[in-house]
Formats: structure tokens, C-alpha cells, sequence
């Protein structure tokens, strides 16, 4: 989805779009930059088996593809990226999907054996993104960029993302959808893991997204969106974030009277409240420490 930017817009706003090549805007003391690279290498690929101790990944790793979001006077750099996504599915290490058809599955590593499934194959993953805290190389003074002493910590809280500062008609300054990675689940579904950013005026939002459809057996979808409102004050930009999980089987939603056809569940974001949910929870990201 291209989307076309008014300049006056864009002045009006005190924003402006990146001229050193890389896609992105800045806008109230934030850098926010997409890149949608290519999938990885064989050779890459390997090399990322090897630090994630599997052998196994997603058909399509797309390894240098990343949304960072990073705010200049605190530091606070909020980033998403496939490999961390991936060591998140590593250590959860949910039990496989039973699938009546995995017996006749033919997966890539080894095309000519019947490969057995004892490891979650749909790479279901809680990851919610990466942060951290960076001092530029002005500041610290030794030409690098340093990780400060101080902590980012997500904390359960009351306040919820402002849903209708999102459903205005404020102009939108800019927009990207990054694929981290994706499997077809060897044409029995899909696996897809996704962030999409939009910018305006008076807020930057988020969406990570995470959907899986095991064809006839199993639907997950874990969203999480998170939002930073400008001009609230203080040192540190106030940046909330919510977490949903939902998840249901074929079976529980046809007895619900919805359809039990595959075809009838290509879009999350329609379906999406027809599958239970499992977890919620909102956050407001806290700064310890002395930056």
C-alpha cells in the first residue's frame, strides 16, 4: 500500500521525510525507518540455524528487513526485526500442531524422507518487539553509539491505546508493512509474521502481527500494537502497548455456525473476532536508570 504525502502536509507537521536513502520520516524527536530487504542465503541461513541451534526455519526469512523506530533525546530505540522474532519461537518451543495430513507432508530440508514433526513447524512466536537504549556518538564522545546504563521495562497498566486519535482523518505521513518472515506450511496454511507503521501528525501506531492457519485444524493470531501520542512532555515519550492473543480450532468455529472452509480465512483483520481470545494485556514502556 503506497501512500502519497502531501509536502504541506508534511510542513504543517514539522516532519520530513529521509534524503540519505533509507525510507523513513522525522517527525517530534523521532527517526522512524523501514527497510523491506531480501530473504536470506543459503549460506545465511545456515549461519542463523547454527545461532538459533535448530534446523529448521521459515521457507522465507527476510533477514535484513526491519522497522526501528528510535527517539533522539532519550535514546529509546524500539526495533523489530526476524531474528529476534525467531529466537522468541525458539524458547517457547510450543509443542507441533497436529495436522491428520503431517504424515504425507514434504518438507524442503530433506524432500525425499517423511520428515517427523517434533518441533512447533508453524513458528509461532511472542515476540512483541526489541528495545533498548542508545546514546549517539555526540553524546558519549567516543564516536560510537553506546547502550546506556539505563533499562527500558514494560509495565502492566490501565491506559489503552487511543483508538480514536487512529480512526480520525488526520493526513497520513507515512506508511509501511515489513514481512519478517513467512511459510506456507508446505501448502497446508500459512505462517506470517508482519509489522506495519503509520505516522500523523499527532502520533506514530504500530501493528505487529503474527497469523497462522493450519488448514482445517487451527487458527492463531497474535497481534501487538503500540502507539507513541507526541507532545506529552518529560524526558521520555510516553509509548503504550497492547498485547492480544487469539486462537481457536476449525471445529470450535464451525459449532459456532461460522464457516469451516480455509478459503473463508485469508484476512486476520476481517475474521479476526471470531477467534477467541486467549491473553490481553496493556503496558506502558518505564525508563530506569540514568540516561
Amino acid at each position: 500500500m503506497a501512500v502519497e504525502v502531501d509536502e504541506n502536509d508534511l510542513k504543517s507537521a514539522g516532519a520530513e521525510l529521509l534524503t540519505d536513502g533509507r525510507r523513513g520520516v522525522r517527525i517530534n524527536g523521532w527517526e522512524i525507518v523501514s527497510h523491506n530487504g531480501s530473504i536470506l542465503t543459503s549460506s545465511i541461513y545456515e549461519q542463523w540455524e547454527q545461532k538459533l541451534e535448530t534446523s529448521h526455519l521459515p521457507e522465507m526469512v527476510f533477514g535484513d528487513s526491519s522497522l526501528v523506530l528510535k527517539h533522539a533525546d532519550s535514546g529509546i530505540k524500539i526495533h523489530f526485526n526476524a531474528f529476534d522474532a525467531l529466537k522468541g519461537w525458539k524458547q517457547e518451543a510450543l509443542p507441533p500442531v497436529e495436522v491428520p495430513a503431517a504424515a504425507q507432508w514434504k518438507f524442503r530440508s530433506k524432500p525425499s524422507q517423511q520428515v517427523i514433526l517434533d518441533y512447533d513447524y508453524t513458528f509461532t512466536t511472542p515476540y512483541c518487539g526489541s528495545e533498548t537504549i542508545e546514546v549517539d556518538p555526540e553524546k558519549n564522545g567516543s564516536g560510537e553509539i553506546m547502550e546506556a546504563s539505563s533499562s527500558l521495562h514494560w509495565e502492566d497498566c490501565e491506559e489503552q491505546i487511543d483508538a480514536a486519535s487512529l480512526a480520525s482523518n488526520e493526513p497520513i505521513l507515512f506508511y509501511d508493512e515489513v514481512v519478517l518472515y513467512e511459510d506456507e506450511l508446505a501448502d497446508n496454511g500459512v505462517s506470517l509474521l508482519t509489522v506495519k507503521v503509520r505516522v500523523m501528525p499527532s502520533c506514530w501506531f504500530l501493528l505487529l502481527r503474527f497469523w497462522l492457519r493450519v488448514d482445517g485444524v487451527l487458527m492463531r493470531l497474535r497481534e501487538t500494537r503500540v502507539q507513541c501520542i507526541f507532545g506529552g512532555g518529560g524526558a521520555n515519550p510516553a509509548i503504550l502497548r497492547e498485547s492480544c492473543w487469539r486462537e481457536a480450532t476449525f471445529q470450535s468455529i464451525s459449532d459456532k455456525g461460522y464457516p469451516s472452509d480455509s478459503a473463508a480465512y485469508s484476512d486476520p483483520s476481517i475474521i479476526s473476532q471470531r477467534i477467541p481470545v486467549i491473553m490481553h494485556r496493556n503496558q506502558k514502556l518505564k525508563v530506569h536508570g540514568n540516561l
